[in-house]
């Protein structure tokens, strides 16, 4: 063992390091970096195609989604309209309920 040691003096220590500071990190990505698909593989991570949206590609499909999109933000728009009256209408009656009793 002290023969090792004695031979890792000097420039061969120094060819020791710079090969395992060469050959680490290759040696890390290759272990890592091959066979993902077994190893790291999580079912059911991401979605199939039936779950996934479909891009529209001709222009009748873009109508169509365009037409779908204008439809669910004017539903949006008139909840949150209805949101808006009633708080509005429940304000005016706090309102009235606190002038009443003064």
């Amino acid at each position: 063992m002290s023969q090792i040691f004695r031979k890792l003096q000097g420039g061969n220590l120094e060819v020791l390091k710079f090969g395992m500071y060469v050959l680490f990190p290759i040696g890390w990505m290759y272990y890592f970096g091959t066979n993902l698909d077994d190893r790291f593989a999580t079912k059911n991570f991401w979605p199939t195609a039936e779950q996934s949206h479909k891009i529209p590609l001709d222009k009748a499909e873009i109508d169509q989604e365009l037409a779908r999109m204008r439809m669910v933000d004017a539903m949006k728009r008139e909840r949150r309209q209805a949101a808006e009256a009633q708080a509005q209408a429940q304000a005016q009656a706090q309102l009235q309920s606190t002038q009443s009793e003064q």
